[in-house]
């Protein structure tokens, strides 16, 4: 274990001894997470737990290139996150087998979690806990970016209510890339409520992470570089690559061909029971309409921020970048040898104008039709589980102590000069304008509004840092097909698709930890791009 005064003389040297300090301290505000993301402001009021509590799991969390034997003949390089358990359960750090993805994260509400972070990449790295609620200084704000060889250290209580999150790197202007070369990995959070529900587990519960690949040269990934050479990828550069490299980072990098757990043409061997199926769309921009290439129902238990009241049964479901969802699959009735197709189905090109028919280049362009991933049902199980009618009992939305319940807090998704932006600012790494500043302990409705032109029409799934909240209404100007209908907005949320010519309007507390947080478009290329701003909560 690296001890924590190796630690400190680390980050010390990082940042800067004033800066170290202030971030210190900061960081050792540990705050109290009884309740729920929605009770009452007054009653949520954080209280100082004790920075010397001992942590219940202590992970070493390795970032670190390498390689693996994606397709037939070289090995692919790739980056890639390795963990071990030093201390606590060892089930917390699950392997994840082949491909290049990290291992899966198995955390329990209210442990306190310590993550000791080596950077050993030619980049600045830093970790974003997506979907957990964590103080200023342990979410992963870009500003925290780790040069390589050094170390960062998170600490940590998990107050979130059991669900599927993940992990990924978050440093500003790479990110996409970053996450493209491999840098990705499943959290997930069980607690009590969800323990009592014996809804399918271990080997029954299977992380299923969706990206898309292109591949180069020799077997190498090929990120926004002209003709799919393969040499951008790996080689620590950003941007370039011609006019079909420049439209990549304006519009959203598109892979041609689709990777599950890190594998090419998944197959997924199961026996004949009821199965959990979390669903993380991790791709930089590609949107999935998924559905059962059988016409069966989707079965939904779960959105972002953990179980919905009810199961939801849905003959599709839209799945945008940094959004997860969990599936009941029930194969009792499937005999040895059925295989079953998650497809994507097709909808219409939502990148309007000359820009939109620039982007359908390729092999899969994007509102294309595919196949996902398969299901194999390879044995007999006698078992049976039952899904209950009712699943969770969300916390109560509170418009009377919403403080601008009736005029929400405007936030457009604008272009300017070739650069995405937010009410036509783009990202500043210390900076905050003044309508981006909350109350401690208040909630508000933000209302995301997509007016761009035509030409510059573009899907945009929106992910706050710091608060989950609920939608309460969407709104379009334009009447489309495919995606809209089969967008989920129920349940506690982290990021929400907004579509061209919608406006979404949401609920969020901001009731836990003050701090500086991101908010941003999760089509990685957007953000990188600049469409990411601060928000500071305040006392």
């Amino acid at each position: 274990m690296i001890c924590e005064t190796e630690i400190a003389m680390a980050q010390q040297r990082l940042i800067g001894r004033r800066e170290f300090l202030r971030r210190a301290a900061g960081a050792t505000v540990w705050l109290a997470g009884a309740g729920t993301l929605f009770d009452s402001p007054a009653a949520a009021a954080p209280a100082a737990s004790p920075r010397s509590a001992a942590p219940d799991v202590v992970v070493a969390l390795t970032a670190s290139p390498g390689e693996t034997q994606l397709l037939p003949g070289k090995p692919t390089a790739v980056w890639r996150f390795t963990a071990s358990v030093l201390k606590g359960d060892g089930a917390s750090v699950q392997p994840s087998p082949g491909g290049y993805l990290g291992p899966t994260l198995r955390l329990k509400k209210g442990q306190r979690v310590r993550i000791e972070f080596s950077n050993q990449l030619p980049d600045p790295a830093i970790v974003h806990w997506h979907g957990l609620h964590l103080p200023e200084a342990m979410d992963g704000h870009p500003r925290y970016a780790v040069p390589p060889g050094q170390a960062y250290v998170y600490e940590f209580d998990v107050i979130n209510r059991a669900g599927s999150y993940w992990y990924h790197p978050h440093t500003h202007g790479i990110t996409g890339r970053q996450i493209y070369m491999g840098l990705a990995g499943m959290l997930l959070v069980g607690d009590e409520e969800e323990q009592d529900l014996r809804l399918p587990r271990g080997e029954s519960d299977l992380p299923i992470v969706l990206q898309d690949r292109t591949f180069g040269r020799d077997n190498q990934l090929a990120y926004i570089s002209e003709g799919g050479d393969g040499d951008r990828a790996g080689s620590g550069m950003m941007g370039g690559g011609g006019m079909m490299g420049m439209m990549s980072e304006m519009m959203g990098f598109l892979g041609d061909e689709i990777f599950v757990n890190g594998r090419r043409n998944a197959v997924f061997p199961v026996a004949s029971r009821a199965y959990r199926l979390r669903l993380l769309n991790a791709s930089n921009s590609r949107i999935y309409r998924l559905a059962w290439g059988d016409g069966t129902p989707l079965t939904i238990i779960a959105s972002d921020g953990g179980l919905l009241e009810r199961p939801e049964r849905r003959a599709a479901v839209t799945l945008a970048p940094g959004e997860r969802i969990d599936l009941f699959a029930d194969f009792s009735d499937k005999s040895v040898g059925a295989m079953l197709v998650m497809r994507s189905l097709v909808f219409e090109n939502l990148m309007g104008g000359m820009m939109g028919g620039m982007m359908q280049q390729g092999n899969l362009p994007s509102g294309a039709a595919f196949d996902v991933f398969r299901i194999r049902v390879d044995r007999r199980d006698g078992s049976s589980a039952q899904l209950p009618e009712r699943l969770s009992a969300l916390p109560r939305l509170k418009e009377e102590e919403t403080v601008n319940f009736g005029s929400p807090r405007p936030f457009r998704l604008t272009m300017g000069i070739m650069r995405w932006g937010i009410n036509g600012r783009t990202f500043d790494m210390d900076g905050v304008a003044d309508d981006e500043i909350v109350k401690l302990g208040t909630s508000e409705v933000w209302e995301f509004a997509n007016d761009a032109s035509r030409m510059m029409a573009m899907p945009h799934p929106m992910h706050l840092h710091g608060a989950q909240f609920r939608v309460l209404d969407r709104t379009s100007s334009v009447r489309r097909t495919g995606l809209r209908e089969n967008i989920l907005d129920a349940g506690l949320k982290d990021t929400v698709l907004v579509l061209p010519g919608e406006r979404v309007k949401l609920l969020a507390p901001f009731s836990r930890y003050a701090g500086l947080f991101p908010y941003h478009c999760h089509v990685l290329e957007h953000g990188d791009a600049g469409m990411m701003r601060n928000y500071s909560v305040r006392a």
